[in-house]
């Protein structure tokens, strides 16, 4: 399953990847992640790990990701392995007439038998993720807008 969702910044891209990049402070300014912990010490650089927890679904959930890629200011992917299956969340940011695009990809390959079993049904939650990571993205954007003074 691969899911993208865009947002318009009017801040330069260089802000807007500071905002995303500025993962400790994710509670702060996107609505739903409630909780970061950086478990490599503070550095954000390919290999740390973080605790992000949320809620989805209606559930608190923690999970640990490592910072697979930076490329500032274009490119940040978050990956990780749960429930059978390999995550990953890029966000790719581009310049435009307007400041900047942010576009996060959410992509899961499930590994396992019972991952490949529960991905048949996994189309059924993708509503409820689509709109989980329009809002983060908005709100990464809104954030980035606050930053630049735009």
């Amino acid at each position: 399953m691969k899911i993208v969702v865009q947002a318009e910044s009017r801040a330069p891209p260089a802000t807007l990847y500071a905002v995303c990049s500025d993962i400790a402070n994710w509670p702060r300014f996107v609505r739903g992640v409630a909780a970061v912990e950086l478990l490599d010490g503070l550095s954000i650089a390919p290999g740390a790990r973080l605790r992000q927890s949320r809620t989805m679904h209606g559930r608190e959930a923690a999970e640990v990701m490592t910072i697979a890629a930076l490329d500032p200011p274009h490119r940040m992917v978050l990956t990780a392995q749960n429930h059978g299956a390999n995550y990953a969340v890029a966000t790719d940011i581009a310049a435009s007439a307007g400041g900047s695009r942010i576009a996060v990809t959410f992509e899961v390959i499930p590994v396992t038998l019972l991952a490949r079993i529960f991905s048949v049904i996994t189309p059924l939650l993708a509503s409820g993720l689509r709109r989980q990571l329009q809002a983060d993205a908005d709100d990464l954007a809104r954030e980035a807008d606050r930053r630049a003074g735009a």
